[in-house]
Order: structure tokens, then sequence, then C-alpha cells
């Protein structure tokens, strides 16, 4: 009789556990509303920073192709022609003096946005300009869809 007593106190103190066990419904819908609030707050500031890193990376790839450009002019006396683009940098072409690829990995790249980089030669105040046409992919806009070029800070 004794073993009897011993596991009805244990079938009791389990019954006893699982009604508190968990949380409430309250309990959940409170957490869900304050980690909604934290993002609610926050979120607009993390994309904010994420439209800038974005703009920055667009100047520093720029700055990078300016840089492959002054090389392939130092090599063959000129710029690339806006017909032959961004992509003379990747391709001889057969033309003497090329010592390139002047780019990493033989390939022109997107800018962060992943629209094509536009390429003027000879440019409005300079031998050439690059441009990035922002998030909107157009000429023109403001804020994050602003066009970068190069040249300007």
């Amino acid at each position: 009789m004794t073993k009897n007593r011993v596991a009805s106190a244990k079938r009791s103190r389990r019954r006893a556990r699982k009604g508190e066990a968990g949380f409430t419904l309250v309990e959940i819908l409170v957490v869900i509303t304050i980690i909604g609030l934290i993002m609610a707050l926050v979120g607009p500031r993390v994309l904010n920073y994420l439209g800038e890193s974005k703009a920055k990376a667009a100047k520093i790839q720029i700055e990078s192709f300016s840089s492959a450009l002054d090389l392939y002019y130092l090599d063959l006396g000129r710029y690339p022609t806006t017909n032959e683009g961004l992509a003379a940098l990747t391709r001889a072409n057969n033309l003497p003096g090329w010592n390139g690829p002047y780019l990493r990995g033989g390939v022109v790249p997107s800018d962060p946005w992943g629209h094509g980089y536009v390429y003027r030669s000879p440019g409005e105040r300079a031998p050439f300009e690059i441009i990035s046409l922002g998030s909107d992919g157009q000429e023109g806009g403001s804020g994050t869809a602003a066009d970068i070029a190069s040249g300007t800070r």
C-alpha cells in the first residue's frame, strides 16, 4: 500500500506542476508588443544606415573605376570612349599597350542597387564621368535615390 500512496503523491505533484508550466497568452502578447515597439523605434534608423552605406560603397567603387581609368590612360594615352564604356577596362580589343584587365576579376561590377554605372567620355567637367543612378535607377532624385557622380564628395 505504501507503493500506491507514493505513486499517487507523485501523480498529484505532476498535475500541480502542469498547471503552472509555461506562459499565459497575456504574457506572450505583452512581450510581442514590447518587441514591436522596439523595432518601430530602431528599425528606421537601421534602414537609414543601410541606405547610407550603399551610397558610400558606390562612391568607393567610382573611385576605384577612376583609378583604373587613370592606369588605362597611362598605358594607352587616352580614356575609353563612351561607346567602349567601362568594359574597355576588362578586355583588350587588340589595342597596343593595353596591360589590363584594370579591374579585379575582369568584370565591371554593378552599383550597390544592382544597376549598371553610366560612363561618359568626355564628361561635363572632366575627361570622364562615372555616375551611379542611385536606388531608383533613374537620373535625378533625392536621398538614397540621388545620383552619385565621380568628382563629387
